[in-house]
């Protein structure tokens, strides 16, 4: 699926990209080459998932040229802060071993993020970065930094799919030309995803999987969507969305299955806050 979206700055940024949260750095680089092959042109990593290295090693050694990829990456809590964060984004760029960023993102909307956005903005000036945004930023934290920076957000990513549609932040976000990318959009197989009557049938119909049919759905509904996998053939499926097309009946269907929140996190709940503010002293104990 080599379908694109326009970015609120005219950046076109594939719809379909492959993610590699959780996915161990050693082996980063492998299952990147298996998604390149597969036909993918984006790659959502972050700082966080200490994977960049392989990315950058599995771009190089692709042979793709530089311009056909979308590369996404974000910024940690503990490199928040104008200075630390300038400095990140030039280690990130060292570690994918690119001139540029294509989509640049805040993980987390803790710690200094105003410090950490007006870096992102001097990287966006100076050709660091084609676009700018956030990740997991809502209502009125989303407003308050749109509204007192001078680089709206391009995008912002959230936990998104068929039973977290994300219906009103899409409405808030619209006014600003913000797009929204779809972080789990599998929603990690939680609420009986795999075993849903409503989702067989419509896969059944198309002869397609269900995960097919809940990545078709977000990507007709404009949301990008990196879903992960390890297993070549998921991989591959994934990415296999042109061939059916769901109905409007079926698209009801579908949208009739959101609950209206998100059930993997709660970016309210001081226990993640505290959880993710001490992330990086857990996973990287050099930055104790």
């Amino acid at each position: 699926m080599n379908k694109t979206i326009t970015l609120n700055n005219g950046v076109e940024m594939p719809l379909m990209g492959y993610g590699v949260w959780q996915i161990a750095p050693e082996a980063c680089e492998q299952y990147v080459l298996q998604a390149l092959a597969a036909g993918y042109r984006s790659i959502d990593t972050a700082q966080a998932y200490y994977n960049e290295e392989g990315v950058g090693e599995a771009i190089s050694k692709s042979g793709i040229p530089r311009g056909q990829l979308f590369l996404t990456t974000k910024v940690w809590i503990s490199n928040a802060g104008e200075e630390k964060a300038a400095k990140s984004i030039d280690d990130s760029l060292r570690k994918l071993k690119t001139d540029y960023i294509d989509l640049l993102l805040i993980h987390q909307p803790f710690g200094d993020y105003y410090g950490t956005y007006r870096a992102m903005e001097k990287a966006y000036k100076a050709g660091k970065a084609r676009a700018i945004g956030l990740s997991n930023f809502y209502d009125t934290r989303f407003v308050d930094l749109a509204e007192n920076m001078e680089v709206k957000p391009a995008v912002v990513q959230l936990e998104t799919h068929v039973f977290s549609q994300q219906v009103k932040m899409r409405e808030l976000i619209q006014e600003y030309g913000t797009r929204l990318m779809a972080w789990s959009p599998l929603a990690r197989g939680m609420n009986n995803l795999f075993g849903n009557e409503t989702l067989k049938a419509i896969a059944e119909k198309h002869g397609k999987d269900i995960a097919q049919v809940c990545l078709k759905f977000l990507t007709d509904e404009g949301i990008i969507v990196i879903p992960q996998s390890t297993k070549p053939e998921r991989i591959a499926g994934n990415f296999a969305l042109d061939d059916f097309e769901l109905t409007d009946g079926e698209r009801d269907a579908i949208r009739r299955l959101d609950t209206g929140h998100p059930l993997a996190a709660d970016f309210n709940d001081p226990v993640l806050a505290k959880y993710l503010l001490g992330y990086d002293k857990q996973f990287n104990p050099s930055n104790q």
